[in-house]
């Protein structure tokens, strides 16, 4: 027996600490096998095996069985919660892990295991608080220091951030993810330089790390030279090469190449790179229509005018919607520069509000089955929960999350006096653009041709339709007119908004907020037009890209 907890202990360090690192095969495997070593009966042995082996259904079905007969099992609870985190179901997981730490508080391992669940699920104050008990128990641990750092990102406390991730690449110099993630933290805050010079340390260390060749091309101003492009090409031909390290390369190949206008070489790559992520990706481009399409029937001008002046009434969220690499960044950035304003990123506040309503039909028939206190609750509860976010004492704040376009019912309903952006770019543009793009979550419509201009559609339809139910209500931000007009553009912007003109609106690229997205440094610099029309470069590739998007394309931007 002492052997197997020895072994399991050292399993669970190794999951730790892939996680925190980022590596999550890696993290998943060892947490299986930690679960499987801790197993000091036949019963939870056969579980921990199957999980192991992959075999979940046999894990499942024996975890519950157990649980059925003693709901009082900790390490039990604790691996069928490692179940339902590797097949997605991020809720029930917390549920069981909470449940684990109530009947055994000191059990580190499972509040360890709590605090990520939380953090992949956008619950970084949760998350915060359960890394501040085990960091209360071993402030020195190395693995609770490492996850400190991501939710400390999380929040939006970047100075505490890059304090960590500097003592933490002194303590461990040769971990070249601990390199990257500061590498991170660095490019969102505005040290380009410095985390070039990150990211570079990381390559050094690691250069068959593919992640970070391609955090170094998404920065979009560090341009690749032949020693990078022969070295990317030399890890490329690894055998031993993993898939996530292998997607990585070929989307900071195509970068490179494409820098370089090699066209064709440039595009082979980006296909290699979507090939490859969208076959690791369960997508359905029909479901998402379908979806779409439940959202349009549901939220109807009968249906807003049965619940006129529901809601919570504060007027502070901005949404900034549309799809992502339309310009959403840009607008932020915009924005943020009043006064009056205080941008916080992409939030995943709105997205988990809607999630605990349900999904498909069940989501509408809760949607429709709120009273006028239900609606209100759901307006103050997503208030509640983006305050962590608020850094400063500024009327109104962003939340620009691109997804939320799917929500623009929801958020009439329950912020009537929200405002609502739209942003929108010339579907050609848009759709190659996220096509090139690697996402470090979400997005999955993005890496097929198909996909991508099939889901632009669809969006356009979807917001086409709120047009005509509730007119006025979102105000459209062409990106192609803000490039060609910008002084215009951002006095109808900031007029939707209530706000006075800021001349610091027009001098946006001055302001030296911390900006997480792709664009980062990309909205440090004056407005530039020399992407507007880059998509035109790959044209004859494109064409299943043009089919799903059809007569759209005629009838831009007035779609």
């Amino acid at each position: 027996m002492a052997t197997q907890i020895t072994d399991a202990a050292a399993w669970q360090a190794i999951a730790n600490r892939s996680h925190a690192l980022g590596d999550h095969d890696a993290a998943d495997d060892a947490q299986r096998r930690a679960l499987a070593a801790a197993a000091t009966d036949p019963e939870l042995l056969a579980a921990g095996l199957a999980l192991v082996a992959g075999d979940l259904p046999v894990a499942e079905r024996a975890l519950k069985a157990r649980l059925k007969r003693d709901p009082f099992d900790v390490p039990a609870i604790r691996m069928l919660a490692e179940l339902a985190a590797r097949i997605g179901r991020l809720g029930d997981a917390e549920k069981l892990l909470r449940r684990a730490v109530e009947l055994a508080p000191q059990f580190h391992a499972a509040r360890h295991n709590l605090a990520i669940v939380l953090q992949r699920q956008g619950k970084a104050a949760d998350a915060m608080a359960q890394v501040e008990h085990l960091l209360a128990i071993d402030a020195e641990d190395l693995d609770y220091r490492i996850l400190a750092g991501a939710v400390l990102v999380r929040l939006g406390e970047f100075d505490r951030a890059v304090t960590l991730y500097d003592a933490l690449v002194a303590q461990v110099p040769g971990q070249p993810k601990l390199w990257m993630s500061l590498g991170h933290v660095l490019k969102t805050v505005g040290r380009q330089d410095d985390a070039v010079a990150a990211y570079r340390h990381a390559i050094g260390l690691a250069p068959q790390l593919g992640e970070v060749w391609w955090s170094l091309a998404n920065l979009k101003t560090v341009r690749f030279g032949a020693d990078d492009m022969a070295a990317m090409r030399s890890a490329l031909a690894r055998s031993d090469l993993s898939e996530d390290d292998r997607f990585h390369l070929d989307f900071a190949l195509g970068k490179a190449l494409e820098d370089a206008r090699d066209y064709p070489a440039s595009f082979a790559h980006y296909l290699a790179a979507n090939d490859r992520r969208r076959a690791g990706l369960p997508y359905d481009a029909g479901d998402t229509s379908a979806g779409m399409a439940r959202q349009a029937a549901l939220y109807t001008r009968e249906f807003y005018a049965a619940r006129a002046g529901w809601g919570c009434d504060a007027p502070d969220p901005i949404f900034v919607v549309g799809l992502p690499r339309s310009g959403s960044t840009l607008i932020e950035q915009i924005l943020s520069s009043h006064s009056q304003v205080e941008g916080t990123s992409e939030l995943p506040d709105l997205m988990a509000l809607a999630r605990s309503l349900g999904v498909g039909e069940p989501y509408a028939e809760t949607v429709r089955g709120l009273d006028a206190s239900g609606a209100r609750r759901l307006g103050e509860a997503y208030l509640d929960s983006t305050r962590v976010q608020r850094k400063t004492s500024r009327a109104l704040f962003i939340d620009k999350m691109p997804n939320n376009f799917l929500q623009t019912g929801l958020v009439h309903l329950i912020l009537p006096n929200a405002r609502i952006i739209d942003a929108r770019r010339h579907p050609m543009g848009c759709c190659f653009s996220a096509w090139k793009q690697h996402f470090a979550r979400g997005q999955a419509f993005s890496y097929g041709l198909a996909d991508v201009g099939r889901y632009w559609a669809d969006y356009a339809r979807l917001m086409a339709h709120f047009d005509a139910v509730l007119p006025g209500r979102v105000h459209r931000v062409i990106y192609e007119r803000m490039v060609a007009s910008p002084d215009d553009e951002i006095r109808r912007l900031l007029a939707y908004c209530g706000l006075e003109f800021e001349a610091s609106c027009l001098n946006f690229h001055e302001n030296d907020r911390a900006v997480r997205t792709a664009s980062s440094q990309q909205v440090r610099q004056p407005m530039y037009a020399s992407a507007v029309d880059h998509w035109q470069h790959y044209d004859k590739w494109l064409t299943p890209m043009r089919a799903a998007l059809g007569s759209l394309l005629d009838s831009y931007p007035d779609v």
